[in-house]
């Protein structure tokens, strides 16, 4: 048996109570953070709530490596952890696809994602068109993808939420700001006026926390401002409802 489970947005506190269910009659536990991370708490803190010792994998071992964990999960209980929801990252769609091409039995354990969380700004969420990945520039790498996103919602006048890169091997996580200035330089080399520094955005830190950090303010005002700790995504909001408006004056931090 395979059992994806996710362990939800900020902190040990937040899985499913499935997942602990589970992890006691399972023969072993991995899990990547790769493609998302819990910055509110560690992996000694996870093990030490379920009881159990967790192996993590690195990106190679999960994505080039998932025939091997779909042969032991023929002969053992597996369970794999991940944050967030399990089903979010196309690295962990293949891995239950090869389960099931496999015959092995999978059971999913859904968690709250990044996608559910983005309702707390008071958008609504079936206003939400594609999604955006805003990754590290390299030197011969600078992807314009996030910017054709943008521009697609927008005209369609649907909100877009940004996920922001992250190498958790190198515990570094790109800030909003790093993301905003990002968006700024593809407009510079675009030139097409999707983005501009009065275009008003929303920046959402440590989803799933108790104290998540709202802010609302055009881009100008938010490049040099102290988010906090990560995780942090970024929402361009495509056309408003009246009630979207209010919610966004009273749910998050405005700045003028």
């Amino acid at each position: 048996m395979l059992i994806l489970a996710g362990l939800g947005l900020y902190d040990e506190k937040d899985m499913p109570l499935k997942v602990l269910e589970f992890a006691k009659k399972v023969d072993k536990i991995y899990a990547e953070f790769y493609t998302a991370a819990l910055t509110g708490t560690t992996v000694e803190k996870i093990e030490k709530v379920l009881g159990r010792e967790i192996e993590v994998l690195d990106r190679k071992k999960v994505e080039y490596g998932s025939e091997k964990l779909v042969e032991e999960a023929k002969e053992k209980d597996i369970m794999f952890l991940t944050a967030g929801d399990p089903m979010v990252a196309t690295t962990h769609v293949d891995l239950a696809i090869e389960a099931k091409k496999k015959g092995v039995e999978l059971i999913i354990i859904n968690a709250p994602s990044i996608y559910s969380a983005v309702g707390i700004t008071g958008l609504q969420l079936y206003k939400f068109g594609r999604t955006a990945s805003i990754v590290f520039p390299e030197k011969n790498y600078f992807p314009e993808t996030p910017y054709n996103v943008i521009k697609e919602n927008l005209e369609r006048g649907c909100h877009t939420l940004c996920l922001l890169d992250i190498h958790a091997e190198e515990n570094r996580f790109m800030t909003a700001n790093e993301a905003l200035k990002i968006l700024l330089e593809l407009e510079k080399r675009k030139k097409e006026g999707v983005i501009s520094e009065d275009m008003k955005v929303i920046v959402l830190a440590r989803a799933g926390s108790l104290k998540p950090k709202l802010v609302y303010g055009k881009i100008k005002d938010l490049l040099n401002y102290d988010f906090g700790k990560p995780l942090h995504s970024i929402i361009i909001p495509g056309k408003l409802h009246f009630m979207e408006e209010e919610a966004l004056k009273y749910l998050c931090e405005n700045i003028d």
